[in-house]
């Protein structure tokens, strides 16, 4: 979550609410504050896109596509790289249903500066990125672990 002006807010919530606040806050190390702020923030995205979920993923939390397991960045890639061509994109991922799709890109339109950055985080990696942030994946003369040439190379 960004940094932004906050204003203090009075709110009454329920006690098991405020219990579950205060153990995912105590499980990650976060302050209350932040813990309550990230819940009402998804809480509003997810209002605002029905479709989409929030997940814990290696960097964070990121918004997913409900029942899917794929991340709306990855199905906002493929859609760029169709030149925003709905009927390519849904040839693309075939097994997802028109409204999954239109929750990607309905959260895309809402939030484009957030799917944008995670595109381009993606696109940054290569060979050299890897190996830079995983030096146990270079063998040396023998190059990179196989399946990480064969994810590179796809």
């Amino acid at each position: 979550m960004s940094t932004v002006q906050t204003v203090q807010k009075s709110l009454k919530i329920p006690r098991e609410t405020l219990d579950d606040i205060e153990k995912i806050a105590s499980e990650t190390g976060r302050e209350f504050s932040y813990i309550a702020n990230a819940l009402l923030a998804e809480a509003v995205r997810m209002r605002r896109c029905p479709g989409i979920v929030f997940v814990n993923g290696v960097i964070g939390r990121k918004a997913k596509i409900a029942g899917t397991g794929l991340d709306v960045w990855e199905i906002i890639a493929t859609y760029i790289s169709v030149n925003n061509n709905f009927p390519r994109l849904r040839k693309a991922y075939h097994w997802l249903s028109d409204q999954q799709i239109q929750a990607a890109i309905g959260y895309y339109t809402a939030y484009r500066d957030e799917i944008d950055r995670l595109v381009e985080q993606n696109e940054s990696w290569n060979k050299k990125t890897i190996v830079d942030h995983y030096p146990f994946l270079d063998r040396g003369d023998k190059g990179m672990m196989p399946y990480t040439i064969d994810f590179l190379s796809s």
